[in-house]
């Protein structure tokens, strides 16, 4: 899809964006969870589920402290990313979490994940101490997490997804 990438903008996301979110999340967990999560999962996800779930996801989010931000190449959407709060039991009050990161399949190694993770970086501050999963059999992220300064914190969990047990590890940044 994105196989030029002419000017690349970085923007917060609305309610207005839940249906290219949604497709380039469905397509993302298509290509980048193969052989990782069932096929039969992945091939069942449908981008209006997911925009509905987005759709309200984003509303509720203009009253948290959620932000969404969304890369775009003109009017296309090449991937979004969230920001919050972490969840974890053991973060320290200040403590931020990547909720999710996610491209459209076409603008992987266009420098679109960069851009995007520099916005997080940028919005947390450099002092901030930012984690997030990934799961383990994911190299190709796990890679990417540790290029941008995160690093395995030895904490695992198993994750339900597509029917399945999935390990996850979390990594730390600051």
């Amino acid at each position: 899809m994105a196989e030029q990438i002419e000017e690349l903008t970085i923007r917060a996301a609305g309610p207005g964006d839940a249906a290219a979110i949604a497709t380039v999340h469905v397509r993302s967990w298509q290509e980048a969870y193969a052989g990782i999560v069932a096929g039969d999962y992945l091939a069942s996800l449908d981008a209006a589920d997911w925009t509905q779930r987005w759709e309200q996801h984003l509303r509720d989010a203009e009253d948290d402290e959620i932000r969404t931000w969304i890369a775009q190449d003109g009017t296309r959407t090449l991937g979004f990313a969230s920001l919050g709060p972490s969840r974890d039991e053991d973060a320290a009050r200040g403590d931020l979490e990547v909720y999710s990161i996610y491209l459209e399949p076409g603008a992987w190694g266009h420098g679109v994940a960069r851009e995007i993770m520099r916005t997080l970086i940028n919005e947390a501050g450099e002092q901030t101490t930012l984690t997030l999963w990934v799961l383990a059999a994911n190299e190709r992220a796990r890679h990417f997490y540790r290029r941008h300064g995160f690093q395995p914190d030895g904490v695992e969990r198993y994750e339900r997804v597509g029917g399945e047990e999935l390990l996850e590890v979390r990594f730390r940044r600051g």
